[in-house]
């Protein structure tokens, strides 16, 4: 039996339905003037027109509509092309080194190399799922702890190595600091969620050898500004907003290189809004790679 294909929705019959009607409604409206003005039938003019433009502006609303509900459904459907493909992949992957480990004599080195890749299949599934239960609870996560002062130059440097232990990169070729004492005044397990992903999707997406540069610094008296600076390829313009969309992930997932599921970034402006900041994605230095820049309440060490 051929396996079933999920039928995604275009764009291009709503549009062009749509299109269509509102073009006949225009040349209906014009004809509707223009006869009734030859009989000079002033009222029936004005209550037709008005009827038209009604017709004409539902028609509109309507386009609009169906267009964001064909684009969440598409950006669905991405999404759960991710997540099958995240799920699958990782756990064929420890299915097959299980077997293997049941079914071959394998000396001590190799047994500690496939205990090392199953480790890290095991970490990439539990942070999917992680990631699935934080936009499940956004609303409630951090709810139960209190704001408090959080030394940034210690917080950046020990989520940054966090990060760079995950990925298997060494930290001190990978990370370049350039960090001012100030202080964060917020949630720790907010802070945490953000900078832990921002600094993941720096490594994850860094050119080759990844080099990724955190700043921060003051800006005022009482706001405290991160960057996160990679090499990598950059965002394109025109995507610099979309992407902290739920669900969205640039390109098509089945022909995309990179693991993940495209909910990070949403987790990560949902919650800088919570802690009253702002985030912002520019090009990199020299138009290389790309700039994270978050702002945050904070002040600066005496």
């Amino acid at each position: 039996m051929p396996p079933l294909r999920r039928k995604r929705r275009t764009l291009h019959w709503p549009i062009t339905i749509s299109i269509s009607l509102m073009m006949l409604n225009i040349a209906l409206m014009i004809g509707w003037i223009v006869l009734a003005a030859s009989f000079q039938e002033w009222p029936v003019l004005t209550i037709g027109t008005v009827a038209f433009a009604v017709v004409l502006v539902g028609l509109t609303f309507y386009m609009v509509l169906t267009i964001k509900e064909v684009r969440v459904s598409q950006q669905q459907a991405n999404f759960v092309d991710s997540v099958t493909h995240e799920l699958k992949t990782p756990i064929a992957s420890l299915r097959l080194y299980l077997e293997t480990l049941q079914i071959r004599e394998l000396d001590e080195d190799q047994r500690n190399s496939f205990y090392n890749v199953m480790e890290g299949e095991l970490l990439r599934l539990d942070q999917l799922i992680s990631h699935l239960l934080e936009v499940g609870r956004l609303d409630e996560l951090g709810r139960e702890s209190e704001p408090e002062d959080i030394d940034v130059p210690e917080f950046l440097r020990q989520t940054a190595e966090t990060a760079c232990v995950r990925h298997k990169v060494e930290s001190d070729e990978v990370m370049e600091y350039q960090l001012e004492n100030c202080v964060f005044h917020g949630k720790r397990l907010l802070l945490e969620t953000i900078f832990s992903n921002l600094l993941d999707n720096a490594i994850k997406y860094a050119g080759t050898p990844p080099k990724i540069v955190v700043e921060a610094f003051m800006r005022g008296r009482d706001r405290v500004v991160v960057r996160i600076i990679d090499n990598g390829t950059g965002i394109p313009v025109n995507l610099r907003k979309k992407i902290f969309h739920i669900f969205f992930r640039v390109g098509n997932e089945l022909e995309r290189k990179q693991k993940g599921t495209g909910l990070g970034l949403y987790i990560v402006k949902t919650l800088v809004g919570f802690l009253k900041g702002r985030i912002q994605v520019r090009e990199g230095p020299q138009q290389v790679g790309t700039v994270f820049e978050v702002d945050l309440p904070g002040r600066t060490v005496e």
